[in-house]
């Protein structure tokens, strides 16, 4: 699981989070996802359109729609996160059983190991399980 960051700059640059989304593909890495976790990618994904109009990201979003898990937790009964908007991947992973987060985003890095979830930057989560 990922924040949309680390997602839509997997999309379009080289690195460490292309290269996980491409062990996504490849079936190495489970991506679990809440529709409103969707929902977030498909607007950064359509604003991104209108800055670049080539780039047409939605047969990659249908693809998320069939190959990620999809799960629908309850809101966290309180804040976690500095930033309240990224409590859902939290409540995500919690609800899933997932024990990591793969993220860039300062506030979901600041609370890594609560409640057993390890939130890990692209580029430590590639050298630790994708590394070849």
């Amino acid at each position: 699981m990922g924040s949309h960051k680390s997602f839509i700059s997997g999309i379009f640059f080289s690195g460490s989070p292309h290269r996980i989304l491409q062990g996504w593909r490849n079936g190495r890495v489970q991506l679990v996802l809440t529709p409103e976790i969707l929902e977030e990618y498909r607007r950064v994904a359509e604003a991104l359109h209108e800055k670049f109009p080539p780039v047409d990201l939605i047969r990659l979003l249908e693809l998320l729609l069939v190959q990620a898990e999809m799960c629908q937790p309850e809101p966290l009964p309180e804040p976690v996160s500095a930033d309240p908007d990224d409590d859902k991947f939290i409540a995500c992973a919690l609800f899933s059983g997932s024990k990591l987060i793969v993220s860039g985003n300062k506030h979901l890095l600041d609370v890594d190991g609560y409640r057993g979830i390890e939130v890990l930057k692209p580029r430590a989560f590639l050298e630790r399980f994708l590394a070849d």
